[in-house]
């Protein structure tokens, strides 16, 4: 919440950038836009050329139907689209999923695209960040990398199953994910199954 210049209080607006690079798992950012729809969150989506092609190859998703999920759709080279202004308020950013260059172009600060300066910008003004990695097994850069982020504020959340779910498809363990990566900004998605102790 933020003063005005009436001293009234003003919520953060409804809206999320997502952020789908070409790491394995389109998957995730799909049912995160999904997610957001059922939640009422208005999402603001760029997703790179190897995203699409990842898409292609590990979905039966048209890049149509993907970008249909989303509320606003912003093309990757626009680095003057609103999201690349700290000044456009959201409540954050997601990258489902996140490829080890995005994640190296983030760290760096040197951003060459609309998704990786929408991620800088949502660092320099110390929004959550949250960075859905996708590679295995890591080697020393990648985990200095991921701590250099780390202490710039990011959080790194590899999408991983959560097996006291339970889960009985893909379906089911992505949705566990990707609403446990919701539950970092507060939202709470119907699809998560919650821990409930041991029986």
């Amino acid at each position: 919440m933020v003063d005005d210049v009436n001293g009234a209080i003003r919520n953060p607006p409804a809206r999320m950038v997502v952020g789908i690079s070409g790491a394995s798992g389109a998957i995730y950012g799909a049912r995160l836009l999904d997610a957001l729809n059922d939640l009422g969150v208005e999402s603001h989506l760029v997703v790179t050329k190897a995203a699409l092609l990842t898409l292609s190859q590990e979905t039966d998703l048209s890049p149509d139907e993907l970008t249909s999920k989303a509320s606003v759709v912003h093309k990757l080279a626009d680095v003057g689209a609103t999201i690349a202004s700290g000044s456009f308020r959201t409540l954050g950013m997601i990258v489902a999923p996140c490829s080890v260059k995005t994640m190296s172009e983030i760290a760096t600060g040197v951003t060459s695209t609309l998704l990786t300066r929408a991620a800088d910008v949502t660092l320099k003004e110390r929004r959550p960040l949250v960075l859905m990695v996708r590679e295995t097994p890591f080697h020393l850069g990648h985990l200095r990398t991921m701590t250099a982020l780390t202490e710039m504020g990011a959080i790194i959340a590899p999408p991983l199953p959560a097996f006291y779910a339970k889960p009985a498809s893909i379906l089911e363990m992505v949705d566990q994910s990707v609403g446990r990566t919701l539950d970092l900004f507060g939202l709470d998605w119907s699809a998560v199954r919650r821990w409930e102790g041991l029986k």
